[in-house]
């Protein structure tokens, strides 16, 4: 694990005689106030852009500030109000942004030790707190901030830390976890984490085909917009901030379940129900009602074909010791993968606006069972007749069923021949 080394490293020469735990805070506060000001900057630009239109005479540029620092914590899990409507649909690719912010710091200025790490998610977490409490979020608003703070910053962070020259392994830091857990079960649980992966490509590639496939449609909204050279770019930046939830909605879509966006919508292969929706371009990008039924019903089978992927891992990493070693395996990966997806919907999902929108998203247990169920079929149509200790038990059970019917019969042929001398003897 991390351990705090009285050595000097070359990454004290930031901060010459500073604690530890005062460079791991610096490199907190730096990863959050690099990401702020990647949504303040434009923020301002904007302000500055439409500060002659009359209608923005008695907003202050301290509003776009504010407007960034809810949009920060939006991303960090906490709901902000638009037009008197609760939006919590949190956007994923501010969320990646501020996570990349705090990897980048961590690893150019952080402190790879057990001080420094606990000293800089810590501080990011407070940090969050502290944005949440200056604009005003109430009780609820600053505990939601400190716990997004202490997820993200543990993820950035400890990910930057990780890349450090002097820092351990991630393999080392696991290790007295690792001894405490069956063999089959971790690899499962990389099996499953693989199976995730995997489920996340194979939606991003159908993302951007959906996109392809419906730009007609997202040129006409665009046009109908209206928009001017700034409204373009703050749509645009919109857009991209919620890309990565069209990626897990088409994960949820993969998956047959489906998605909504709005309430008495749905999204899936077996049948698509549309309703109205916002101008918003992105979502032309959703399938049409005539991409559903027929062939596209068998599209979850997509799912086994990821788990012969992690029944193949599985199989090559697992040394079997017991038959029932690579089913406890290939449980491991369908609770993983049926857990990570689940977590996957439940980030994505929330609410987008007012009335109908206020249900955007994927069921998040449907969807994780779901994937349980298709992957683990694949790993285990995979993992179980190739593993040689299933093979030996079934040929050992295969040949002690023989015998058991060999000794049978030849105790029947004995019984059957003394029956027959009987019967002679009783004729003569």
């Amino acid at each position: 694990m991390l351990q705090d080394d009285p050595r000097p490293s070359f990454f004290t020469s930031a901060i010459d005689g500073a604690p530890r735990w005062a460079v791991g805070a610096l490199a907190a506060v730096q990863g959050a106030a690099l990401s702020l000001l990647v949504l303040a900057v434009p923020a301002v630009a904007v302000f500055v852009a439409t500060s002659a239109d009359p209608s923005n005479a008695e907003v202050a540029w301290t509003r776009a500030v504010v407007v960034a620092a809810h949009l920060w914590l939006l991303a960090h899990g906490v709901p902000t109000a638009v037009g008197g409507a609760e939006v919590s649909l949190v956007p994923l690719g501010l969320t990646l942004l501020a996570a990349f912010t705090c990897a980048a710091s961590a690893r150019r200025s952080g402190v790879a030790t057990r001080t420094g790490a606990l000293a800089s998610v810590t501080a990011y977490a407070l940090l969050a707190a502290l944005v949440a409490l200056v604009c005003g979020t109430g009780g609820s608003g600053v505990l939601r901030a400190l716990l997004g703070g202490l997820v993200v910053g543990a993820v950035g962070l400890g990910r930057g830390l990780l890349r450090r020259a002097e820092a351990p392994a991630l393999e080392d830091l696991v290790a007295p976890l690792a001894r405490r857990l069956p063999a089959a079960v971790l690899v499962g649980v990389r099996g499953g984490a693989l199976a995730v992966a995997a489920l996340v490509a194979v939606a991003g590639l159908l993302a951007a085909l959906w996109v392809v496939a419906g730009r007609a449609t997202v040129g006409d909204v665009v046009g109908m917009l209206g928009l001017d050279a700034v409204g373009g770019v703050v749509l645009a930046v919109a857009e991209l901030a919620y890309l990565p939830n069209l990626v897990v909605w088409a994960l949820a879509w993969l998956a047959g379940p489906g998605f909504a966006v709005g309430t008495g919508t749905r999204f899936a292969p077996a049948e698509v129900v549309h309703g109205p929706l916002p101008a918003v371009p992105m979502l032309g990008a959703l399938p049409a009602p005539d991409l559903a039924g027929g062939a596209l019903v068998a599209v979850p089978a997509v799912l086994v074909a990821v788990g012969l992927l992690a029944g193949s891992a599985v199989h090559r990493r697992l040394v079997t010791v017991r038959a029932r070693d690579v089913l406890v395996a290939v449980g491991a990966v369908a609770v993983t993968s049926g857990l990570g997806t689940a977590v996957l919907q439940l980030l994505a999902a929330g609410a987008a606006g007012p009335g109908r929108m206020a249900q955007v998203g994927a069921s998040a247990w449907l969807v994780g069972l779901a994937v349980a169920a298709g992957v683990g079929l694949g790993a285990l149509l995979l993992a179980v007749p190739a593993d040689t200790a299933v093979r030996a038990a079934v040929r050992a059970r295969w040949a002690a069923t023989r015998a058991r019917r060999g000794a049978a019969g030849a105790t029947g042929g004995a019984g059957d021949a003394t029956a027959e001398g009987d019967r002679a003897d009783a004729a003569r």
